[in-house]
């Protein structure tokens, strides 16, 4: 059998509202790496205008390799932001008219940067990233989380806002797995090692790694 096509949209023909996110994405503040999908029963190919809101730019979200989100993921990106230091959120500038001589109070807006999200990232249905935050490789994100701040490798988080319920390895594992970063692995070597990835130790992953040295040379 071939290694799975990564720029196919639908990967499961029958199941059209499973989509590969990197072979849709048109947007150039928008980065997906391999296999990441997105699940959706309403309209999956939406994503880039029903996930990610508030989307004006420069900063961009990048998410990478074999990451898989729910339903209803919603990124917020940094275009949502309203001025906070005066007696009014409200935008006042953005409804026209004689307002829009004051565009200037639009200027220098609260701002986090690029959000991240890194490689081998389950989301669960219904959660919302907030703008500039960053998710390390590994993590799990509960249903319904809102994530408000940065995520650890491998940690797993919920609630709102969420926070860290338990880290998935102990850190000497954490740093061993970071070190083999099987999300790197050739396509046709991750194939041949997708039992070892799915349901192996982290030794196994380690002996599978490519050019991973013989056993007695360890």
């Amino acid at each position: 059998m071939p290694v799975p096509d990564p720029s196919t949209l639908h990967p499961m023909p029958d199941r059209p509202r499973v989509v590969l996110l990197k072979p849709l994405v048109t947007s150039p503040l928008i980065e997906v790496g391999a296999y990441s999908y997105y699940d959706d029963p309403d309209d999956a190919t939406a994503f880039e205008t029903r996930n990610v809101l508030h989307h004006y730019g420069p900063e961009k979200l990048v998410i990478g390799r074999f990451c898989a989100l729910g339903t209803g993921i919603r990124f917020i990106m940094n275009g949502a932001n309203h001025r906070m230091d005066g007696p009014s959120t409200f935008p006042f500038p953005i409804m026209g008219g004689s307002w829009s001589d004051h565009a200037d109070l639009l200027t220098g807006l609260p701002n986090r940067g690029d959000t991240v999200v890194g490689n081998d990232v389950w989301f669960g249905h219904g959660t919302t990233v907030m703008p500039g935050v960053r998710i390390g490789h590994g993590a799990i994100i509960a249903s319904a989380s809102v994530v408000t701040s940065d995520v650890p490798d491998y940690g797993v988080v919920g609630g709102n806002p969420a926070r860290l319920i338990r880290t998935r390895y102990s850190e000497e594992e954490i740093a061993r797995l970071l070190d083999v970063a099987w999300w790197d692995w050739p396509a046709a070597h991750i194939t041949e090692h997708v039992r070892t990835i799915m349901a192996g130790t982290i030794a196994d992953l380690e002996a599978a790694a490519p050019n991973s040295p013989a056993p007695g040379d360890r």
